[in-house]
């Protein structure tokens, strides 16, 4: 199914919720390797597309589900504007229908919640969803939120779409807020091990520096400053390093391109920055100050969950092959208590359980 209509969406999903059929809610499928199994039938949104509004001096853009990353960015730049996290754009590059296309779709980044390497300086998706319009699982369109951060009272309900998978409704359109394009950005390359980088990002945290990403491998710690071209200059000539020239460095690192995330198997790990190296297995690359952490090869499951959750924090199977997803599942089953009030959620919004079975949790 391929609607392009909201109409056709909502008519779409009315049906499937009266016959209680599965549904695999899929916008451009770049991200089709992350979260739990793929079950029920597709659901294409790609067919409801579109930039809605866009006011540039008010700083949000509105946009249908299916459309694509590439378009609304490509808007924006126009105006000196862009989507300040960074959401990939490209991990479908290269599958046989999309060869070298962006496929990644508006409604898609909200539901991944993936954010690139400026998520360091500027927050993650849910910071920046002012508004959504929702098919909740009886066919009914809601909308959540606003235009403009002032309009959101009380509990806001837009933002627990971000990283929900899907599995809560069809997210139709989405508010985003959005950020003008720094006036300067430069990249500063420094040779050191691990703990050193984590040290260093440390101290650099706590001054006043333009630091909009950073990201560590193999003994390099890479720093994108960005901000008022005075500000960038004199972070610079503090900081010292090499000026790095090569302006598909941080493209790499967001769509994954770069060496570092080459593997079958794949772990992000998202832990408080200043915890030390956990000696799981070979240091893997880390960005965002330290707080996003990646493991790739052959580990135990369970030593890798255990050692995040001692450390304060949480591990997540990014991407591996289909029958280790199935058998450890992509992300940590919560406490019982916490995994009641994702029922409950999950209840309210979608009382036939329709929507992306199983893919935050075999439980929902």
């Amino acid at each position: 199914m391929r609607p392009t209509t909201l109409d056709a969406l909502r008519d779409a999903v009315a049906t499937a919720a009266s016959e209680r059929a599965p549904l695999r809610v899929r916008g451009g499928g770049s991200k089709d390797f992350y979260g739990g199994m793929l079950a029920g039938q597709v659901l294409d949104t790609g067919g409801y597309c579109g930039v809605v509004a866009y006011e540039p001096t008010e700083l949000y853009v509105t946009a249908r589900c299916g459309t694509r990353l590439a378009e609304v960015e490509s808007v924006l730049a126009e105006r000196g504007q862009m989507l300040a996290f960074e959401p990939p754009a490209q991990f479908g590059c290269g599958l046989p229908e999309n060869p070298g296309e962006s496929v990644a779709t508006v409604g898609g980044a909200v539901a991944s919640g993936l954010a690139g390497p400026r998520r360091q300086q500027v927050g993650g998706v849910r910071d920046f969803i002012l508004g959504v319009k929702l098919v909740d699982g009886s066919g009914r369109v809601l909308e959540f939120g606003g235009q403009v951060m002032k309009n959101v009272a009380g509990y806001d309900v837009s933002r627990l779409m971000a990283g929900s998978m899907g599995t809560l409704g069809l997210i139709a359109e989405v508010t985003l807020k959005v950020l003008p394009r720094p006036q300067r950005e430069l990249s500063l390359a420094f040779e050191m091990g691990e703990a050193a980088a984590l040290g260093a990002l440390g101290r650099w945290a706590g001054q006043p520096l333009p630091i909009s990403a950073s990201f560590w491998h193999e003994g390099r710690l890479v720093l994108r400053l960005s901000g008022a071209e005075p500000a960038v200059l004199a972070a610079r000539a503090r900081l010292g390093g090499e000026a790095l020239a090569d302006g598909g460095f941080w493209p790499s690192v967001r769509e994954q391109r770069h060496p570092a995330y080459a593997g079958e198997i794949l772990w992000r790990l998202a832990l408080p920055k200043t915890t030390p190296p956990l000696g799981l297995a070979k240091s893997g690359p880390f960005e965002w100050g330290g707080g996003q952490r990646w493991l790739s090869g052959e580990i135990d499951p369970g030593a890798v969950r255990a050692a995040a959750a001692e450390a304060g924090g949480h591990a997540v199977l990014f991407r591996a092959p289909e029958s280790l997803r199935c058998r450890v599942g992509a992300f940590a089953v919560p406490a019982p208590a916490v995994l009641e009030l994702h029922r409950r959620v999950k209840r309210v919004f979608d009382p036939s359980g329709i929507f992306n079975p199983g893919r935050l949790y075999a439980e929902l």
